[in-house]
């Protein structure tokens, strides 16, 4: 299969590219904010900002995981910023709890108790979060050279955290619609890619050696 050449952006631009994606990937949740106080988030300001705010960790976990079938299948590297949308996920999560435990919920244990029983989806969100968190605390050079292959193995919680995610956007929802169609799709895709990838990278190198030995 044919890749996709594109320019390499110089190495001394790329520290300044992913602060750029930083602060544009916090965007949304601030413009959010904004929209909340300012009356913009409609009859029922909480509900919308916490949805907001989960529906873009959704979207950045979903945009992680496209790294690496884009560097595979077109050549197209962005392994640079994987970091950093892994982590703006995790913001978004951590926002979408801390947002529903206090502003939602009001900080009730009660209330988050019975929350909790009744809406069986908040405990995958809550799963999804616990299984965020040594991700977020090991995204880091540091983390890498400590932890070695057991790194890898560690990270591939985000397969489960996209599975969770989903289905607690989709249970919270109660309703089919388009929108929770296509995070499915894209959550089967991508996972599907990881099942199927190994045979893909074999194919490939069997026939870059078949090139090589003409």
């Amino acid at each position: 299969m044919a890749t996709l050449a594109l320019p390499a952006l110089p190495a001394r631009y790329k520290p300044a590219s992913i602060w750029a994606l930083y602060a544009l990937g916090l965007m949304p949740g601030l413009y959010a904010f904004y929209l909340g106080i300012f009356g913009g988030l409609g009859a029922d300001p909480v509900r919308a900002f916490e949805h907001l705010l989960g529906l873009w960790a959704l979207r950045f976990l979903c945009i992680g995981l496209v790294i690496t079938p884009l560097r595979d299948l077109f050549g197209i590297n962005l392994i640079a910023y994987r970091r950093a949308l892994g982590l703006l996920a995790f913001y978004y999560v951590l926002a979408h709890f801390a947002v529903y435990l206090t502003l939602d919920r009001g900080l009730i244990l009660s209330s988050i108790a019975g929350d909790i029983l009744k809406r069986p989806y908040i405990m995958l969100g809550m799963a999804g979060l616990v299984m965020l968190i040594p991700l977020a605390l090991t995204s880091n050079q540091w983390s890498i050279r400590r932890l070695g292959q057991r790194w890898n193995k560690l990270h591939k919680l985000v397969y489960p955290v996209l599975i969770v995610a989903v289905l607690h956007y989709a249970l919270s929802l109660k309703v089919l619609d388009a929108e929770v169609s296509f995070y499915i799709v894209v959550t089967l895709l991508l996972l599907g890619y990881r099942l199927v990838r190994p045979k893909i990278m074999e194919r490939r190198r069997a026939k870059r050696m078949a090139g090589a030995a003409r």
